[in-house]
């Protein structure tokens, strides 16, 4: 059997996180369309709507692949496999422990930047001597967010000096950027049917990783988020009008119960005027005196 390739955005944020608003169904419907097989959702320091998206993935013909990006004491973490919270403000060698003893993969985003909490470079050398070329899984050499392709490159240089695996990831805090920037991963002997998150967990451990992120000609690029944006007002139409729905079902609801409540209390005035127009005749008749 031939190697499979595999093509996965490991970074991506959902209205889970304080500056993104798309929801989890938006991001795997997006990731789909353009022919992903995964895509991570790696919220700040928050992991429900990851493990949601996880559980939907398969919906929509996708692996589903738990993650977050925690924030350690010397700067962001990309945790891909976990399925609970790492521990925050932690020290970076400390927390990629963590998640390497619970059996996930430890990335570190956007390296060398530090407007965007990415860990310098001499801190990430540090880490790198300490634990003896072993102080993390992987470095993302390509981050679709960065305006210039300087740090990406830096990046670039470090991992592969220090031997250490490269993805890609797209960073996108709107379903529109997501797979901008993407990692493509070699796995021999796996079919497509049978591929799971554990392959591709264990498949960029190994390095079996090309990253793939390009400027995108305007043409694509224009088709790509003209996509993005019909999937986008077709979710929140059909939303709404699953709202409309039910408020009108609650509406008929509380219209038949004033009905029937008005009808009931209809017939008790009228049984009560009935009782007393009759103890009233009895009043005046001979059998009362």
């Amino acid at each position: 059997m031939s190697a499979l390739t595999v093509r996965i955005d490991p970074h991506v944020h959902s209205e889970g996180s304080y500056d993104a608003h798309d929801p989890v169904e938006l991001i795997l419907e997006q990731a789909a369309e353009i022919g992903l097989d995964a895509v991570v959702v790696t919220d700040h320091d928050v992991i429900d709507e990851s493990l949601r998206a996880a559980q939907l993935a398969p919906m929509y013909g996708l692996v589903g692949i738990p993650g977050v990006e925690v924030s350690t004491a010397d700067g962001h973490l990309l945790a891909l496999g976990v399925e609970e919270l790492p521990p925050r403000r932690r020290p970076l060698d400390e927390t990629a422990r963590w998640v390497r003893e619970r059996g996930g993969v430890a990335i570190v985003p956007h390296p060398f930047q530090r407007s965007r909490h990415g860990i310098g470079r001499r801190r990430l050398g540090r880490y790198h001597d300490a634990a003896g070329g072993d102080a993390f899984d992987a470095i993302e050499t390509y981050n679709s967010w960065l305006f210039t392709g300087y740090k990406n490159r830096r990046a670039r240089r470090f991992a592969a000096k220090r031997q250490y695996p490269g993805v890609a990831g797209s960073d996108a805090h709107k379903v529109g950027y997501v797979g901008r920037a993407y990692t493509e991963i070699d796995i021999p002997d796996v079919s497509r049917a049978s591929l799971t998150a554990d392959d591709i967990l264990d498949a960029v451990r190994n390095g079996s990783t090309e990253v793939q992120g390009r400027r995108t000609p305007i043409p694509t690029s224009t088709k790509h988020y003209a996509g993005a944006a019909g999937r986008k007002s077709a979710y929140y139409a059909k939303r709404g009008a699953l709202g409309s729905a039910l408020l009108a079902k609650k509406g008929a609801f509380k219209s038949g119960y004033y009905a029937k409540l008005g009808a009931l209390k209809s017939g008790s005035l009228a049984k009560t005027g009935v009782a007393q127009a009759v103890r009233m005749l009895y009043r005046m008749s001979p059998f009362s005196r």
